[in-house]
């Protein structure tokens, strides 16, 4: 197992919400930015989403991050996929990400299933020798069959999940970033997805799980870092 690190320094992360956007679109912003304070001034909201975050992993961390909703988890989960930039502070990640989080993103619903799963294996960094045999793992897994030469947008929310899952599960990394743990599918399905993530929780370095469940902090973590208001309570 590689010798895996995840340090961050003072973290800060603020969102600023200028006056002259929408009350709808203001709604929206705030709804979709969990966590932390707003502070208002004439000219706009400052969202402090996180605050002064400093926190150190190592391999071998089973990390569960716990809290209120609102409290943060998600937004600390998107800062260490890269999906968002810190407004101050620094963060080191020494590993290979795979994130779990928004697992539909970057999904072409005009393409087939088979040519979205090429397109994601790209995204994600697979190499190009190894994406013949990376599109057939996950076209076995997902048993969509015929459906995966025909348009995403055809699917059924199960169906694209599947999809999305398939992909996203094949991908071996050092890190492993989850935001609630996923139900795919039907019963069969499901306990088959079960056991793939149990495998690649197993394998990763680093585990980063975002959840309300205690019963999956107690089978899958071995520390636990509780946010509220995007600060981290001891």
């Amino acid at each position: 197992m590689s010798k895996t690190l995840i340090k961050l320094s003072n973290v800060d992360l603020f969102y600023p919400i200028y006056s002259d956007v929408s009350k709808s679109f203001k709604k929206i912003i705030l709804d979709k930015v969990t966590g932390g304070n707003i502070i208002k001034s004439s000219d706009y909201f400052l969202v402090e989403a996180l605050k002064n975050i400093t926190l150190n992993l190592y391999s071998g961390d089973r990390v569960g991050i716990i809290g209120s909703n609102g409290s943060g988890k998600t937004t600390l989960l998107r800062l260490l996929a890269g999906l968002l930039e810190p407004t101050s502070g620094s963060i080191y990640i020494d590993g290979s990400v795979n994130s779990f989080i928004d697992i539909h993103y970057g999904m072409n619903l005009e393409a087939t299933g088979i040519e979205n799963i090429r397109m994601r294996l790209i995204l994600l960094g697979v190499k190009y020798r190894d994406i013949p045999e990376k599109v057939d793992l996950v076209s076995r897994f997902s048993e969509l069959g015929k459906y995966l030469f025909m348009p995403v947008k055809v699917y059924s929310s199960g169906m694209l999940m599947r999809l999305s899952f398939s992909i996203m599960s094949s991908i071996n990394s050092d890190i492993l970033l989850i935001d609630e743990w996923l139900t795919v599918g039907d019963e069969d399905f499901r306990i088959k997805a079960d056991n793939k993530m149990k495998d690649i929780i197993n394998t990763s370095s680093i585990i980063i799980m975002a959840t309300h469940e205690k019963k999956l902090i107690n089978e899958f973590c071995n520390k636990v870092i509780h946010l509220e208001h995007g600060s981290l309570i001891n």
